[in-house]
Formats: C-alpha cells, structure tokens, sequence
C-alpha cells in the first residue's frame, strides 16, 4: 500500500504536461513527503468542463460496511465501560472515516460511483515510497534518478461531507486517492502486494482522463519491469536535491 509520495516539481510543469487550462491551487511549494490525509495537487475535470490543477484532501470515503463495523467497535468499548450508545445513527454519522488511499477492487460498488470520466483525475508525482523494515525502511521509487514527473491514475469527489478526525468534528472537502495493481519489479521485491498505477503517455493521460470505463480500466496495470529505479532508503521524505526550477 502507498502512503508516501513525493512531488517535487512545479505547477507550471504539471499544467504543461497534463494540458490543464486552469490553476486554482495558488502558490504550490515543493512537497517531498505527502502522506494521508494531506492535500495535495490533482488534475481534474471541473464541472463547467476545464481541466484544471486544483488541492484535494488524500483519502476516499471508505464504504459504509467499513465505517459501520468501526462504529460498532466503538460502541461496544462505550459499553464496556458503563456507557450505552442511546442513539447509534449519531454515533456512526460521527465515526471518523481517515479515508482511503489506494483502490484495488474496481468492480466494488462501493467505487463503481466514481469510476466515469468526471471523477478521473490525475495525481502528480515524482516518487513514491514502500515500507519494508529489511530493506531500510522507507524505499523510494522513481521513473529515473532526477524524478521525471508522471502520474497516478486517480479518482476524486467534490464536496464529501465527513468527520475525518474527531478533533475537527463534520467537514466538506474534495477527496481523492489513486488506484493499485499487482507489483513488478523492483517493486515487487520491496512490498508484494500492491504497486501504484502510474501512467507515462499522453495517450494515457487522455483516455484515463476522458475514455469510455472500458477503454480506462485496462490502464490499471502494472508498469513493465525495470522502468522505475529505487532512489533513497530510509527517510521520510525524497526529492529535496532534486527538486529543480520547473
């Protein structure tokens, strides 16, 4: 699972790459450790139609099974300590959804919602980084030593409303979080079980972007093997040196 990314280059350099039209996210700094939860640049289709580059908050609603089995949990602890739950629906309407970063299961119906060409987007980066303990921690990946600037396949939602952590209570955001597909290498020798879904072309960007689900589903896959380098280990953040002026 992907929980660390890195982007190091500037808005100009996405909006260029990715032919947005429009750039609502101000002015965007270098961001060399992007976890949950923090926002970050996507490429999106807004409403009226223009793609645009604009700040999404990273975490998709989880399903409703998750948030009803996690508040189940807590009502069973308030229980257990002498304090009965009288009104259940408040308590789950109040759950606290972190949200979810990776989507493997495309046939769920859970995502089946965000799946046509209005809730793709693309998610800029430049690395992406794997825990694994035996090999230094966190391992970074790239397209190339100087982190050339590709993209995830995401999808995202306008205007979610949810407790994301207790503290904050109930807030509307835009969501967003990226797919995964089976690993290769050197991935795969890394963490196992999930890579991103990185795309590379133009021609990818497009149909991901605007295609028919039949067309877009066939880009979640792997990258062939031996297209991304291992960059840095152990550290929590990548891309600082090389960060350039783009």
């Amino acid at each position: 699972m992907c929980n660390l990314y890195s982007l190091t280059k500037g808005q100009r350099a996405i909006i260029e790459l990715a032919r947005a039209m429009r750039d609502m996210t101000g002015n965007l700094p270098p961001l060399p450790g992007i976890f949950p939860d923090y926002m970050a640049p996507i490429v999106r289709t807004a409403p009226d139609g223009v793609r645009e580059l604009a700040m999404a908050r990273w975490g998709m609603p989880s399903s409703q099974k998750a948030l009803l089995d996690a508040a189940m949990k807590r009502a069973q602890k308030l229980e257990a300590k002498g304090k009965p739950v009288a009104d259940f629906k408040a308590l789950l309407r109040m759950e606290p959804d972190s949200g979810t970063t990776n989507i493997r299961n495309t046939s769920s119906t859970h995502w089946k919602r965000w799946l046509g060409p209005a809730n793709r987007c693309l998610v800029p980066f430049t690395s992406f980084s794997e825990f694994n303990r035996d090999h230094g921690g966190d391992v970074w990946f790239a397209l190339g030593e100087y982190r050339p600037l590709a993209f995830f396949a995401g999808i995202w939602v306008q205007s979610w409303t949810s407790v994301r952590k207790m503290k904050e209570g109930e807030v509307t955001s835009d969501l967003f979080g990226f797919l995964t597909c089976e690993p290769t290498e050197p991935v795969a020798s890394v963490h196992p079980k999930a890579m991103p879904v990185i795309l590379t072309e133009p021609a990818e960007w497009e149909v991901w972007m605007s295609g028919p689900w039949d067309e877009a589903r066939a880009l979640q896959r792997p990258l062939p093997s031996g297209l991304l380098t291992i960059v840095a280990r152990g550290r929590k953040s990548d891309g600082e040196e090389a960060a350039d002026s783009s």
